[in-house]
């Protein structure tokens, strides 16, 4: 690949944002990464800003233990922040594997956990690895785990355990070792503070890149390293010290980033969509949001946490915009109506959210079933068509105030793109509360 190629790469990495039916990724704060998408000229508004690919500054992160592959006499530490059940992390393992290839004993590989709260099989997944490395088999089934992205169930980790020989007894017994979740935290802990907020995230000598880049990026920001490694030995130090004397004035922790600029408040009303919490509240959250999309369900949790947090103070509504790029989106927010009529619309939201690779039609008269509603009746509402205009109305009202991409929040009108840390939903309803006279948290 050329130069002009891989630029063209790396500006396309930059961007999270599907636009005309646009996915909003987290500001760089919140957690999990998505593939990058190529951006449209008619975007607006802008999403929060992503951190760049590839970072100049080093940072200091230490290998405190964990596991590596390749030799500590290595010019170039590759340390990788990942999640087994991320499927750009098991690409970036790919890549991974053609950089092993391609540098050999120049190049070592450290591996560190960040299970995002979104998959729920990744810390299971983290732990069973953690374990299958107290009998020495970390590396093989951190192999195994990436190659079943799809199959992490209970009865799937132990297989793998069999079939790589181990003591599954004992495997399952240092499962539960409080001091492999303890390795897990503090992992977790050390990518929150170098800003490795999303999976696949990577270290070369302390050079942040963020996501599952072209292989060219890597081998680029290698080859820099190695030549900064070289003129280091030929001065003097000790191979083993490389990565040490590399990282020892790295930065601990990225620059806070701009506070963005706030788009004008919008006249946003609740009308009929569902909504929970007091309709005489002093503040009222608005959000618009598509079951598919990944960053929508990243931003349920907060959402729970602000209802706790602000309780009798806060309203919470709910209206679609379901992308074109999302083709179970729409059939699941007619059936989530459909629940709303029996009186279950917030569980149906849970369970779909908590499902979003099963929106089918049977997944959604299964998840009828298990709220224990009148499945016939739901079918019948589903099969009429009658929500039809409902998610149109709210599509084209959402695209009217700016929600055109999902998720999108309106806090008393004032919008919030994207699933951003709670803070800054907290600051905007604290500002609320102050204006209406009401105290806060």
């Amino acid at each position: 690949m050329n130069k002009s190629s891989v630029w063209v790469s790396l500006v396309v990495g930059l961007v999270l944002g599907f636009v005309g039916g646009r996915t909003f990724a987290p500001a760089p704060a919140a957690r999990g990464a998505e593939a990058p998408r190529a951006p449209s000229a008619a975007a607006a508004p802008t999403a929060a800003r992503q951190r760049p690919p590839i970072s100049p500054v080093v940072y200091k992160v230490p290998l405190d233990g964990s596991h590596s592959q390749g030799s500590e006499s290595a010019l170039v530490t590759l340390v990788e922040f990942s999640d087994y059940e991320c499927p750009f992390c098991s690409r970036g393992h790919g890549t991974v594997k053609q950089l092993q290839q391609r540098y050999g004993d120049k190049l070592r590989l450290v591996m560190k956990h960040h299970p995002l709260d979104m998959h729920p099989r990744a810390l299971p997944s983290a732990l069973a690895a953690l374990a299958a490395a107290e009998q020495g088999r970390f590396w093989e089934y951190h192999d195994v785990l990436f190659a079943n992205l799809r199959a992490q169930k209970e009865e799937d980790l132990e297989r793998y355990a069999k079939e790589l020989g181990l003591d599954v007894e004992r495997w399952k017994k240092d499962r539960l070792d409080p001091k492999l979740a303890e390795r897990v935290r503090r992992d977790e802990t050390l990518a929150l503070q170098v800003g490795a907020t999303g999976t696949p995230a990577f270290f070369v000598n302390g050079r942040f890149i963020n996501g599952a880049q072209p292989v060219e990026v890597f081998t680029g920001v290698i080859d820099e390293e190695l030549a900064k490694a070289e003129a280091l030995v030929k001065g003097g130090v000790p191979r083993a010290e490389v990565y040490a004397r590399t990282i020892e004035r790295g930065v601990e922790r990225p620059p806070a980033p701009p506070t963005p600029e706030e788009a004008p408040r919008q006249q946003v009303e609740v009308g009929k969509a569902p909504s929970r919490g007091p309709a005489n509240a002093p503040v009222t959250l608005v959000a618009w949001s598509d079951f598919e999309c990944p960053f929508c369900s990243r931003a349920v949790p907060t959402l729970k946490t602000l209802e706790k947090e602000y309780e009798g103070k806060l309203r919470v509504a709910f209206k679609h915009q379901p992308l074109p790029n999302h083709p179970n989106a729409k059939l699941a927010a007619a059936a989530s109506l459909a629940a709303h009529e029996q009186g279950k619309f917030w569980e149906f939201h849970d369970l779909l959210f908590a499902n979003q690779r099963q929106l089918q039609r049977p997944a959604l008269e299964d998840y009828a079933k298990q709220l224990g509603l009148d499945v016939a009746r739901f079918n019948k509402a589903l099969d009429s068509g009658k929500f039809d205009t409902v998610i149109a109305e709210d599509s084209r009202e959402g695209t009217r105030v700016g929600a055109g991409g999902t998720p999108t929040f309106f806090i008393n009108g004032r919008p919030i793109i994207g699933a951003v840390p709670v803070d800054q939903f907290r600051r905007v309803i604290d500002e609320e509360l102050k204006k209406a006279g009401v105290a806060t948290r």
